[in-house]
């Protein structure tokens, strides 16, 4: 298996350095200086906004290893982000603005900002193929957009890292309730890999029909096989959890998520044996205008009663979207991304499409158990709908797509 190029743009070891007449002139500022943000543009990329540590010393200088923000790029964003350096007068396609805040709001961040200052750096991304550190240091800030950097205004550090975050990136050719073939992309080549074998229990419900009998009223017995191309079983799915109304109404709620075991096979033990991997749960959440699929991971140490939560993602039930086991969310910072799988709407005909990170595949069965586990959210969408709704033709079982 052969991975697509993906990077990992990091920028981190943020601080601001202010003269002491920085905001003389600003009415109402002074009792946030220790409440400033930054918002960072990459290109056309969504906006992320952080915090900003105020570093009183002259000589001081931020935490080195502070919690970063990160942006991943495909190679077809470096090529869009690289468009700037073909001009003449080469555009920054890194941007900050650093505001001034006051306690008690987001980020710092209350109704109405303060601009500090604001910079930008031009950073080529297409020649390097290793890590390399693009910036590290004291940087002056702008005051007025278009204007001069003062020798003795507010100063930004920050560090700019670019490393080379290789991804697998997998492909269910059809919905999940069909045992569909999952197939390896890499560029326009397609490469199967894997085969997704869908079961329910024969008592459990799939109609979605209104009733009394209680086999109606809950979503149970559901597994996913994944098999390799030889026919053997890499990696399971099974719902250990009934999907279930809870009292009251007619939804899976938060008191009584559904729940799956991602599974391994036992290499000491005999066929069908399985070691647990992991642990999914699912529920609904209502909302407006449209509900949420709440999903919560945890990882089962082999060994060990506790249990690791390496996710916690919310989906939108209409438009769909991505589940993330990203470590670079957590406090400490440990492993990167590890996966992202992108599922459709609870009505809509959903083809999972996964990336995986090549650091963590070193055999085709790693992969496989991200298979099940990209395999059981997305059928946690679907088994997450309320009882009282007949489903589309399609969702469960029959094809609609065209």
């Amino acid at each position: 298996m052969d991975p697509q190029i993906f990077f990992r743009l990091s920028i981190g070891s943020l601080g601001l350095r202010l003269p002491v007449d920085a905001l003389k002139d600003r009415p109402g500022a002074v009792p946030a200086y220790s409440k400033c943000s930054c918002d960072i543009r990459l290109g056309d990329l969504p906006i992320r906004r952080t915090r900003v540590p105020l570093v009183s010393s002259p000589r001081g200088s931020p935490d080195a290893i502070s919690k970063p923000v990160v942006f991943y790029l495909a190679e077809s964003d470096v090529k869009t982000l690289t468009v700037s350096r073909h001009f003449s007068v080469p555009k920054p396609n890194l941007q900050i603005t650093v505001y001034i805040g006051k306690q008690g709001s987001h980020c710092g961040v209350t109704g109405r900002r303060l601009v500090i200052g604001c910079l930008g750096l031009e950073i080529g991304l297409e020649q390097f193929e290793k890590p390399t550190l693009l910036h590290n240091g004291w940087i002056g800030l702008r005051q007025k957009k278009g204007g001069e950097v003062s020798k003795h205004g507010p100063e930004l550090h920050l560090q700019v890292r670019l490393d080379p975050d290789p991804r697998y990136v997998f492909k269910f050719e059809d919905e999940t309730t069909l045992s569909p073939q999952i197939v390896q992309q890499q560029g326009a080549i397609k490469q199967p890999i894997f085969s997704c074998k869908f079961v329910k229990d024969r008592r459990s419900s799939m109609s979605d029909e209104d009733g009394d009998d209680a086999e109606k009223r809950e979503r149970k017995g559901w597994k996913v096989k994944i098999h390799d191309l030889s026919g053997s079983v890499v990696a399971a799915a099974f719902m250990a959890t009934p999907f279930v109304p809870s009292t009251g109404c007619d939804r899976v709620d938060r008191s009584n998520p559904g729940a799956w075991l991602i599974l391994h096979p036992n290499a000491a033990g005999s066929a069908e044996s399985w070691q647990p991997w992991g642990r999914l749960e699912a529920w609904r959440e209502i909302g407006h205008p449209r509900d949420t699929i709440c999903l919560r991971l945890q990882i089962l140490s082999e060994g060990q009663e506790a249990s690791i939560l390496v996710s916690d993602v919310a989906i939108n039930t209409d438009k769909g979207g991505e589940f993330n086991i990203d470590m670079d969310r957590h406090e400490p910072i440990a492993g990167g991304f590890v996966m992202n799988c992108k599922v459709s709407g609870e009505e809509k005909c959903s083809e999972p499409l996964v990336q995986l990170a090549a650091r963590h595949v070193t055999c085709v069965e790693d992969a496989a158990i991200f298979m099940a586990l990209a395999a059981a959210v997305d059928l946690s969408v679907k088994a997450c709908r309320p009882f009282g709704r007949k489903a589309k033709k399609g969702v469960f079982g029959h094809s609609f797509c065209s």
